[in-house]
């Protein structure tokens, strides 16, 4: 991933909107992309560690980024468009979303999978990308050419035993994602692509394999070019593409 290089104002004027701000690859994909220009919007449900992003992005000398504190797992259609109001009046555009908010919550087997967990991680990890997305999508169209980018797992693409809600939820954003690009590849500027980014030293990946050591892992901050090109201008055209981090990259 070290082949690409992005010019420092790859994203300058544009406005990109990340969910999962405040922890993880969310919060890598924030601070490169304010580093390289962009009015970062961040979206997650713990102020504190969204204001630590906040202050990191503001050190680094980047755009001044806007706080949106917002816990996913209760947020209705009415949250949505009173988040897309916002940034109507505040951005008059938006011309990326970053969907890497998550919950992987357990492993279980199906037979004793508990249901209202399943509807939490369902709720998170597929409906929200939808409600935001379909929110979104009058801003986005306003844009001179816009990215949409979900974070996939390779257990939404061949499933394993015990994944249960969050497989199945990956899945969906893959359909989502599929459907998204073939809805907007011919009537839109807007371009849809989604990207595993394999096994990565996060909060999750430790939680699914505690027994795992982190230092084994890449960062998320080695995920950052290909994060980049796909939200900057350099991948016009690149739509409806399921992306392996580990796999052969488009640059």
């Amino acid at each position: 991933m070290d082949d690409y290089s992005p010019p420092n104002d790859l994203l300058t004027g544009r406005t990109i909107l990340v969910t999962g701000a405040g922890d993880g690859i969310g919060r890598a994909a924030a601070l490169a992309y304010a580093a390289h220009g962009a009015t970062v919007v961040l979206l997650g449900r713990t102020l504190a560690k969204l204001e630590a992003v906040y202050d990191a992005i503001e050190q680094a000398g980047g755009s001044t980024p806007a706080l949106y504190p917002m816990n996913l797992e209760g947020a209705r259609d009415k949250d949505y468009t009173e988040l897309t109001q916002r940034l109507r009046v505040e951005f008059g555009s938006l011309e990326g979303i970053l969907h890497n908010a998550a919950q992987l919550q357990l492993l279980s087997r199906i037979d004793d999978y508990d249901i209202e967990t399943w509807y939490k991680v369902m709720q998170v990890n597929l409906n929200a990308p939808f409600m935001l997305t379909q929110a979104c999508l009058p801003l986005l169209r306003k844009a001179e050419d816009a990215s949409i980018l979900f974070t996939s797992d390779r257990v939404g693409r061949t499933a394993k035993a015990y994944w249960g809600a969050y497989a199945v939820s990956k899945f969906g954003v893959e359909g989502l994602m599929q459907v998204l690009a073939d809805e907007t590849r011919d009537s839109s500027a807007i371009r849809v692509n989604s990207i595993d980014p394999g096994p990565t030293r996060t909060h999750m990946r430790g939680q699914a394999y505690p027994g795992e050591d982190p230092r084994t892992l890449k960062t998320p901050e080695a995920l950052m070019p290909l994060y980049l090109w796909l939200m900057g201008r350099d991948s016009i055209g690149t739509t409806g593409h399921a992306f392996d981090a580990a796999g052969p990259l488009p640059f």
